[in-house]
């Protein structure tokens, strides 16, 4: 019979130990199941967080990209506008010497002169320069030689002739000049 109590009693001392060890997981988990949730909570309130954040920089990106558009759009009409707007006291000067039927060859000529002046005023306030003089160095950046002749007296590569001045704003060429060359 002690084997039997043994034997009996064996099985309940591993019975209690086993119960205790499973109610002491069984609380744990609990509390892990809370701090879990709780982590999970705040992780998912962080994501809805950055994603908001996320959503609104990009809209606020949409929303300048269209800004700058329409802004880029409305400096270049500006621009445009005042340049134009600048050159309407030539155009006026043009149909006056247009519409005076009787003038003499001097009149029209010293209108236009004083039309040509305007417009060269125009020109300069915004920068434009003319270049393309006979006797500049010739360069095949800024002129664009159509003829070439054999000259002595100059030397070779040498603007011999111009035909069309060249426009430049800055450095940014226009047009060209449009030369005679020496060789």
């Amino acid at each position: 019979m002690a084997k039997k109590t043994v034997d009996n009693n064996t099985p309940e001392e591993e019975k209690a130990p086993k119960e205790k060890v499973e109610e002491q997981p069984a609380e744990e988990t609990a509390e892990e199941k809370t701090a879990e949730q709780t982590a999970e909570e705040k992780f998912v309130a962080e994501l809805a967080a950055q994603k908001e954040a996320y959503m609104r920089l990009a809209a606020e990106y949409d929303n300048f990209r269209k800004r700058t558009i329409k802004e880029k759009g409305e400096s270049f009409t500006n621009a445009k506008a005042t340049v134009f707007a600048d050159l309407l006291p030539v155009l006026d000067n043009f149909d006056r010497a247009l519409s005076t039927e009787e003038s003499s060859l001097e009149d029209f000529r010293k209108g236009v002169e004083m039309t040509h002046t305007q417009l060269t005023d125009v020109f300069k306030n915004y920068g434009v320069e003319t270049f393309g003089e006979p006797g500049d160095q010739f360069d095949p950046n800024i002129h664009n030689a159509v003829m070439h002749v054999d000259d002595e007296s100059l030397e070779a590569n040498t603007v011999a002739e111009v035909f069309q001045k060249g426009y430049k704003i800055n450095e940014k060429i226009l047009r060209p000049a449009m030369v005679k060359v020496a060789n």
